[in-house]
């Protein structure tokens, strides 16, 4: 009798179960999927540079290995005392590279006739009046540089630039998104989501490997154009359409 008892019970919660999930749901219990709209805006401020990179190296090339590192050492302390007497502090001198490697020579048999040995040192300048940058660069070709590697412009403090470009981000996604609603006969709601991307920054202004400043002429200060430098904030942002 217990065990009937059980059994029954068990029939009738399964049945109840069983039921309440067939039951169809009533048209409140669905929700309507919210409409949305993505645009994405872009905001740009324009910078005039305040701050120079350089990068300075001296290259040399010689038969003994000793003698061709003496004399690029000697050279670069002349490019490093020219830098100094314009000011530049030690600390906005840094040495990014230091290389020896030997060249092996052939003759027209295709047999080693010799080894050269080339030494490079390579200084990165940080020049914080970049109205010098012209003569800075004829000075140091003058003191023993023969590469010139790179020159790069910068703003040292880009927070308010990049306040500026976000804000007009923004009100273009804004004009974007008030356009688009309007023009579908749809009303702009609140904003869902926002997600940003900034760019712009600056790039060399030549660079590459090479004896580049040889070629540069040192009896006149070299002619470089700091131009202007953009920052680029990119919003994208989804607003509820109703």
């Amino acid at each position: 009798m217990y065990k009937n008892t059980i059994i029954v019970s068990g029939i009738l919660i399964l049945a109840v179960l069983l039921n309440a999930c067939s039951t169809p749901a009533t048209a409140q219990d669905v929700q309507p999927s919210q409409r949305t709209l993505s645009v994405n805006g872009t905001g740009k401020t324009y910078l005039s540079p305040d701050i120079a990179y350089l990068m300075v190296g001296v290259h040399t090339e010689g038969t003994d290995a000793a003698e061709v590192v003496a004399s690029n050492s000697s050279k670069t302390q002349q490019v490093k005392d020219v830098l100094l007497n314009y000011g530049i502090e030690p600390l906005d001198i840094q040495t990014t590279n230091f290389s020896i490697w030997p060249n092996q020579q052939y003759d027209q048999n295709g047999s080693v006739s010799g080894i050269i040995y080339m030494v490079d040192n390579t200084l990165r300048v940080t020049l914080r009046d970049p109205s010098q940058i012209g003569d800075v660069l004829t000075s140091v070709i003058d003191a023993g540089a023969n590469r010139i590697e790179s020159v790069q412009f910068d703003v040292a403090d880009k927070s308010a630039a990049l306040t500026e470009a976000r804000k007009a981000a923004l009100e273009d996604a804004e004009y974007q998104a008030s356009e688009l609603a309007e023009a579908v006969g749809l009303t702009l709601g609140e904003i869902q989501s926002i997600s940003t991307f900034t760019g712009g920054y600056p790039t060399p202004l030549f660079e590459g490997r090479g004896g580049g400043g040889a070629n540069i002429m040192a009896d006149a200060p070299v002619p470089i154009s700091a131009g202007q430098m953009i920052v680029t904030v990119e919003v994208s942002v989804i607003y509820i359409i109703e």
